[in-house]
């Protein structure tokens, strides 16, 4: 069992459909349910939607989900399997279910499925907010950085009680796209496969959200709250190598161990 986890609008989906695409795994496609992901393909646990929705869904006291009893997770994780194999591939040896909130629902799922593998996927979080606005409404870029924060903050504390997890960069995955998919094949212990390539990756979507944010950040109207954003969150993005002052940043390569 393999996890995909990361806030909305990270490349969970991207780096899904990387990974679908080899003979060995089988993940979901074709279900009907928002981008192919298990959270709306169950009924064990509420999903983002359940929440607050994207964007807001971290802030909800139940988004945090950790050990179960083991009499209660085995019988939470049969009827999850019950439910999620209808729409697996079952002959394929490494079976994956992608959903943003997976991010805060690690220890949650490690419970139930002991030995399974935890990949999560970061993006700068300006990036983020900038592409959730768009989708979301009624929402301010404060209030989804603030929401990035609560997320990957949560995730930072959980990550230490994961048995095997690797955390990638979507930063990473667009700059060494072919080198971030083998680094991610051999964290799953899986030969390369003919035809199997990060191809379709390419670096628009992050050089719309920069080139967005140097306008606002230069418009008369907007320049004082763009500042002030800056100020507020830029030493929480330092935290986890990323500017709000300086967009265009790359952050350090992650270590081979995420």
């Amino acid at each position: 069992m393999v996890f995909l986890g990361g806030l909305h609008r990270s490349g969970t989906s991207l780096l899904f459909r990387l990974l679908r695409q080899h003979p060995l795994v089988s993940g979901f496609e074709g279900t009907g349910s928002p981008e192919d992901e298990g959270q709306h393909l169950q009924s064990v646990y509420q999903p983002a939607k359940a929440l607050g929705g994207e964007g807001r869904f971290g802030f909800h006291p139940g988004a945090h989900l950790v050990e179960l009893a083991p009499d209660v997770a085995q019988a939470k994780s049969a009827a999850l399997f019950e439910q999620w194999g209808r729409y697996w591939d079952l002959r394929c040896p490494m079976l994956v279910e992608k959903s943003p909130p997976n991010l805060v629902r690690m220890r949650f799922l490690q419970s139930l499925f002991p030995g399974a593998r935890f990949v999560v996927i970061i993006r700068h979080p300006l990036a983020v907010a900038l592409a959730e606005r768009k989708r979301v409404g009624r929402q301010t870029v404060w209030s989804l950085l603030n929401h990035w924060f609560a997320c990957h903050d949560i995730f930072s504390l959980d990550a230490p009680h994961i048995g095997q997890l690797l955390s990638l960069r979507y930063e990473d995955l667009l700059k060494e796209p072919q080198h971030t998919l083998e680094r991610l094949l051999a964290f799953l212990e899986l030969p390369a496969a003919p035809g199997l390539s990060a191809s379709e990756v390419t670096t628009g979507p992050s050089d719309r959200y920069r080139m967005e944010w140097e306008r606002l950040s230069a418009h008369p109207l907007y320049r004082p709250y763009a500042a002030l954003v800056a100020r507020r969150f830029e030493a929480d993005a330092n935290r986890y190598d990323y500017s709000i002052r300086d967009f265009s940043s790359v952050p350090p390569p992650r270590s081979a161990d995420g």
